[in-house]
């Protein structure tokens, strides 16, 4: 679970904030897929083997739950940011961003409302902290983008 609620967070977080801040600099359809290709294969390998030194660090667990938590991890940090790939293939670059942001947030949403129900904590807490960090990242990433993009003319 720790795997997967980590790698569903940081993909999805992680390659919408990548893929809204190429698509701001630069609009392009090959930048953006590049990014996201990228992305799903450097970026679950960190996270993994991250998740990997931070769990043997704890010295707390078993050989196999390390491995579990490292596989858990790229598995589902690989899914989840290769699978904005798909609307890009399939729709505008500008739609398939939208569609991407509205889908990841619906994702991250729906976990978090889960893991909420878990906890038997506050949902509305627990899905706004979680949707309002990824909004921000998204905003962030967005003007990021264009100050770049500005950037570019004055070189």
């Amino acid at each position: 679970m720790k795997g997967l609620g980590f790698g569903l967070s940081s993909g999805i977080i992680t390659t919408l904030g990548l893929m809204v801040g190429l698509n701001s600099s630069t609009h392009s359809y090959k930048v953006v897929v590049g990014g996201i290709l990228v992305i799903s294969i450097a970026d679950a390998f960190s996270d993994s083997l991250g998740i990997h030194i931070s769990e043997e660090a704890e010295n707390k667990h078993t050989t196999k739950e390390i491995w579990e938590a490292t596989v858990g991890t790229f598995i589902s940090k690989f899914i989840f940011s290769s699978m904005f790939i798909v609307p890009v293939i399939l729709l505008p670059l500008k739609i398939a961003v939208i569609v991407s942001i509205v889908w990841g947030l619906f994702l991250i949403g729906l976990f978090s409302f889960y893991m909420a129900r878990q906890q038997k904590t506050k949902h509305y807490e627990v899905v706004g902290e979680h949707l309002g960090i990824a909004i921000l990242v998204i905003v962030i990433t967005h003007y990021v983008g264009i100050w770049v993009s500005n950037l570019s003319n004055h070189i």
